[in-house]
């Protein structure tokens, strides 16, 4: 776990909607964020906080029931949970402990160690979490799954847990074993084989910016959370793994389009990309980001690495258009108040000097990223704006433009095991898709558009005090350290 801006938590209320479809509604609050102290001033560590775009589950864990909220993970595979005994739990004049929930599981009847000292889990930016594999009654608003393998964080520097639904090859015991052998039936993996869904896959809607609710749908999609048609998507195997570990899909066309131009940004296509709920930006090659950051009028600053604008460009008209699969393959268009994200937690911060000065700083929503693993994440500033079914079984991404805010419901469920994706058709070209290098114009033609009220950017970003500026977090990625690149088979 990468972190860099606000903890939007949301409470995943389960609910059964119908035979083997569940569904968990994604509620948004704010939090605020944990400060670690830095000589005579407060700074939020960006690398180790979530401070937005996490979207979080409240459910039962144990017998009886302990409430816990848990993050959604579609990056990872495992529930884990933070043991009550923790240290990053105890709460202190200093530390907050763990407000969205702890394990104590000496007060489970029903809990089991399985793998004592087997769990360990690390991510990017250094934050892990050390303990015992478990097994327990596990619950969703009245959906209980029985011997639920979870991890059991006993040493942890995380204060919440994380539901994880990704591929069981991407469990965390498999970076330990570095064996196949050794993964387990998951969240998503149990349901159907206890009867609560037909098949492994499930939709995620995760709405808008400020919408209070969004929805993961287990064994079903939603018609009505989407505009158009559904397209069905490859998922590409790990190129190291050779396998399915992660939610890879091929980015093969990315434009800016705004009022006075449509630019086709230049890159080597396709471009792996992630599709990420624990990631709060999109991260994309440097010199892509860049040319999304000089249509907008973006400013970096290597200090933090972040891309700054002013605040009021959220009300730009432009937008950028993602596209997969090909020529035929489904179309993202994300617009300008999806992707920029406050800067801190308390008042603004203006930009002290420069063609901005006076004028608030915010985030932008797309920053760049040196893959080492030449895979790339769309994260959350991406993913409100895709309805995205995933299916684990066919190994199949059925992707189209979300309906933000959409109030009514029609739910069709997965009718078997193995079973297409419903409603969606295959997009035609994704088999004749090579890798080459698309050149832009160069010209920037849809930047007026975007940048109509707003003066260029100066070449050199003004200074800010960055001692004293608290920035907010947002969550850059839940990847396992090992997990997927040392697979023994």
């Amino acid at each position: 776990m990468k972190t860099v801006a606000t903890l939007a938590t949301g409470a995943l209320v389960a609910s059964v909607a119908n035979a083997q479809v569940v569904q968990w509604d994604i509620v948004r609050r704010q939090t605020g964020p944990k400060l670690t102290r830095r000589a005579s001033t407060f700074t939020e560590v960006i690398t180790n906080q979530v401070d937005r775009g996490g979207y979080f589950a409240s459910c039962q864990v144990g017998t009886p029931g302990q409430n816990l909220t848990l993050q959604l993970d579609t990056g990872s595979s495992d529930i884990w949970v933070p043991s009550s005994d923790s240290l990053v739990c105890q709460q202190t004049s200093e530390n907050r402990g763990c407000i969205l929930g702890s394990f104590d599981r000496s007060a489970s009847n029903t809990s089991t160690i399985v793998g004592e000292n087997d769990f360990s889990i690390s991510y990017v930016d250094g934050s892990y979490s050390k303990g015992d594999y478990i097994t327990d009654t596990f619950e969703i608003a009245g959906a209980t799954l029985h011997n639920m393998t979870m991890g059991f964080g006993i040493d942890t520097d995380i204060p919440y847990g994380l539901v994880g639904v990704g591929y069981t090859l991407n469990e965390a015991i498999i970076g330990t074993t570095h064996s196949s052998s050794s993964q387990y039936d998951n969240l998503p993996v149990l349901m159907q084989k206890q009867g609560l869904i037909a098949t492994n896959a499930y939709s995620l809607w995760l709405n808008d910016l400020d919408a209070s609710t969004g929805s993961i749908l287990f064994g079903g999609i939603d018609t009505e959370k989407y505009h158009g048609d559904l397209t069905r998507i490859d998922i590409q195997k790990d190129s190291q793994a050779n396998a399915y570990t992660s939610f890879i899909v091929s980015l093969t066309s990315l434009q800016a389009v705004s009022s006075s131009g449509t630019d086709t940004l230049s890159s080597t296509y396709p471009i792996p990309v992630v599709l990420d709920s624990g990631t709060t930006f999109s991260y994309l090659p440097t010199d892509l980001a860049e040319q999304l950051w000089n249509e907008v009028g973006a400013v970096y600053y290597s200090q933090v690495g972040l891309a700054l604008l002013p605040c009021n460009m959220e009300n730009s008209q432009g937008h950028f258009s993602f596209g997969f699969g090909g020529s035929g393959g489904p179309v993202i268009n994300i617009t300008m108040d999806e992707l920029v994200l406050p800067l801190t937690t308390g008042q603004a911060i203006t930009f002290p000097s420069g063609p901005y000065k006076g004028q608030d700083a915010c985030q932008f929503g797309v920053q760049n990223f040196s893959s080492d693993s030449v895979t790339y994440l769309l994260g959350d500033t991406f993913m409100r704006s895709a309805y995205v079914v995933y299916d684990l079984v066919n190994n199949q991404i059925g992707m189209a433009p979300t309906d933000f805010n959409a109030t009514s419901s029609n739910v069709v469920a997965f009718p078997s095991q193995g079973a297409q994706i419903p409603s969606a058709t295959a997009a035609p070209n994704q088999a004749e898709v090579t890798q080459s290098t698309t050149s832009g114009s160069g010209s920037l033609g849809a930047s007026g558009g975007f940048q109509s009220d707003t003066e260029n950017a100066a070449s050199l970003p003004p200074a800010f005090d960055w001692a004293r500026i608290a920035v907010m977090g947002a969550s850059m990625a839940f990847v396992m350290v090992g997990s997927g690149f040392f697979l023994l088979f």
